[in-house]
C-alpha cells in the first residue's frame, strides 16, 4: 500500500500544541504532520460508532501485542506481567524516580538530553548530577570515565538514560551499553532507559534493548515506551514500562496507584494494539520518507549553509544543528528566527548547558514544508552573517 506522506494537513484549530501559534512554520516538538496508520484509524473510528465509553480494563490482547512487537523487531523476550501500562512514558518515569529515591539522593542525566529529564529530576526530592556526552568532530559519545566517578558517590541512585538518544540521534552499540550497565551495576544506580524511539531506527543501525544485556542488567534496570512517536499518537496518551525485577514493578505500581494513573482510555488501548498489529508496513514507509527528508536537509545546508553542522542521524525524526560558527546563544538564534521568520525550532539550551550553540528541528513533515522551513532558515542565517 503507497501512503501521502505528501499530503498537507490544515491542523490549526484542532487545539495543537505544535501548531499553536498563528502564521507560524512549527518545527519544535516531537509531532508528526502525518495521519497515523490507516489501520489505527479506522480501529478507532470503529470504537467511536459503538457510542458508548465507559471504563475500560486493558485486556489481555494489550499485553500480547507489546510482547509480540518487541519480539519480532528487537529479539526481546518480555513476559506480560513485567509490563505496566501507564498513560505517558514521563509520568511512568517521575513515578520510577519517586519509587526508588529518597530525599538528599542524586540522579545522572547525559545533556544535552531530553529536556523533560531535567523537569522530573527538579521536581522530584533529588539533586541533578550531568555526564555531558563527549562531542567530537560532529560525533557524540558516552564520557564513561566521567560517568564512573559520579557513579560511584554513594548519594547517586538512578540514571536516567535515553536510548536512542534525543536530541542528538545517537543509537548506542551493544558494547556501549554493556559498558555502562556494568559501571551502573558495579554502584547499584539503578538505569531508567527511555526507549520511546526505538522503532525510528535507520538503516545500518540497530536498537539494543537495555534489557537484552543480560540477566543483570535486566534486573538492574527498566524500560519505558511507547508506540505515540512510532505513530504520531501522542495526544491519545498510551504507554507502558517493563521490568523484570518484581521487586521494582511493584514499588512503581504503587505509585502510580497512589497518583490515580493507572486506567488507560478506550481509544489508547485500541490504538497500541492495532498499531502494533497491523502497522509495520507504514511505519516501514514512513521511516524511509523521513530519512529522505534528513538526506535533503543535510544536501540543502551543504550548499545554502556551509557554516552549519549536520549531526549524523541514527534514529528519531529530529535532527540536531551545531550553529557555534555563527557565534550566538541557541535561545537567541530561535529567537530571532521566531521574529524574523515566522519559523519555531527547539533551542539547544533547553537540553542543558552542553546543548547551547545548538538547534533542534522536526523533519517528520511533508518535504514542501521541509523546504519552506529550510529557506527560512539560510534567510536568517545571511542575515546574521550579513551576507
Amino acid at each position: 500500500m503507497k501512503y501521502n506522506f505528501d499530503e498537507l494537513i490544515d491542523r490549526s484549530n484542532t487545539g495543537s500544541v505544535k501548531w499553536s501559534k498563528l502564521d507560524v512554520l512549527p518545527m519544535w516538538i516531537a509531532d508528526m504532520d502525518f495521519k497515523t496508520a490507516p489501520e489505527v484509524t479506522e480501529a478507532l473510528v470503529n470504537r467511536a460508532s459503538h457510542g458508548v465509553f465507559g471504563y475500560s480494563e486493558t485486556p489481555a490482547a494489550f499485553y500480547d501485542a507489546i510482547t509480540n512487537w518487541w519480539k519480532k523487531r528487537h529479539a526481546l523476550h518480555l513476559g506480560n506481567d513485567w509490563i505496566v501500562a501507564t498513560p505517558g512514558v514521563m509520568p511512568a518515569l517521575a513515578a520510577a524516580v519517586e519509587a526508588l529515591t529518597s530525599k538528599g539522593d542524586k540522579i545522572i542525566v547525559q545533556p544535552p538530553v531530553y529536556n523533560h529529564f531535567f523537569i522530573t529530576v527538579k521536581q522530584s526530592h533529588c539533586e541533578l548530577v550531568e555526564n555531558n556526552l563527549l562531542y567530537d568532530n560532529g560525533n557524540y559519545k558516552i564520557d564513561f570515565e566521567d560517568l564512573e566517578q559520579k557513579a560511584a558517590d554513594p548519594a547517586v541512585k538512578v540514571l536516567l538514560f535515553c536510548n536512542p538518544h534525543n536530541p542528538v540521534g545517537r543509537v548506542w552499540t551493544r558494547d556501549e551499553l554493556l559498558k555502562l550497565g556494568e559501571i551502573c551495576i558495579r554502584h547499584h544506580v539503578v538505569v531508567l532507559s527511555d526507549e520511546i524511539h526505538s522503532d525510528l531506527v535507520y538503516e545500518d543501525f540497530k536498537h539494543v534493548p537495555f534489557a537484552s544485556l543480560g540477566d543483570a542488567y535486566a534486573r538492574n534496570s527498566m524500560t519505558f515506551s511507547s508506540p505515540t512517536k512510532t505513530f504520531n499518537l501522542a495526544g491519545l496518551q498510551v504507554a507502558y514500562f517493563f521490568t523484570e525485577n518484581e521487586s521494582f514493578r511493584k514499588m512503581v505500581k504503587n505509585v502510580l496507584t497512589k497518583w490515580e494513573m493507572t486506567m488507560l482510555n478506550i481509544f489508547a488501548i485500541d490504538s497500541l494494539i492495532v498499531a502494533y498489529e497491523k502497522g509495520e508496513n507504514w511505519l516501514a514507509s514512513l521511516k524511509e520518507y523521513v530519512y529522505e527528508n534528513y538526506q535533503y536537509l543535510r544536501d540543502f545546508c551543504r550548499t545554502h549553509l556551509p557554516q552549519l553542522r549536520v549531526i549524523p542521524l541514527q534514529s528519531t525524526y529530529l535532527v540536531w544543528l551545531d550553529c557555534a560558527a555563527w557565534g550566538l546563544p541557541s535561545s537567541e538564534i530561535t529567537n530571532r528566527l521566531l521574529e524574523q521568520e515566522h519559523l519555531w525550532l527547539q533551542a539547544g539550551i533547553k537540553y542543558g548547558l552542553a546543548g547551547d550553540h545548538f538547534v533542534r528541528i522536526n523533519i517528520a513533515c511533508p518535504r514542501t514544508l521541509l523546504e519552506e522551513g529550510l529557506n527560512r532558515l539560510a534567510q536568517e542565517y545571511r542575515r546574521i552573517l550579513n551576507i
